[in-house]
């Protein structure tokens, strides 16, 4: 993997496949911050949320729409589903690398509705 673009789709990737400690492992720093609003915001208290995430939801599906890179920040836009009946949500995970491993973390989720007026839909 050559780009920050391309660590922290694979980030995702793992943390989908629940290979939470060897996402971290890879691509964490160890100065890691994050902006989740219900973890305390240090790397131990959201990877212990992602595996307690990945052990209710074994069958969670992720696939990415589109990514940005500009300069040290990288900005991933995906579709997520906890199960095969689920609707699923769009997430959007914004990226902080230095030295090439993620040092800050901001996510934001929309769950899709049953019904939309939106007659193109989310995605």
């Amino acid at each position: 993997m050559n780009s920050i673009k391309e660590k922290a789709a694979h980030f995702l990737k793992l943390i989908s496949e629940t290979k939470i400690e060897e996402a971290f492992e890879l691509y964490v720093s160890k100065n890691f911050i994050h902006h989740n609003p219900y973890f305390k915001a240090d790397a131990q208290s959201l990877q212990k949320a992602m595996k307690e995430d990945a052990k209710a939801n074994p069958e969670k599906e992720l696939k990415i729409l589109r990514s940005l890179e500009d300069e040290d920040l990288v900005a991933v836009h995906s579709y997520v589903k906890q199960y095969p009946d689920d609707n699923g949500f769009v997430l959007v995970h914004f990226f902080k690398f230095s030295e090439d491993r993620i040092i800050e973390l901001w996510d934001l989720g929309q769950k899709i509705p049953d019904q939309s007026i939106n007659e193109i839909g989310m995605l």
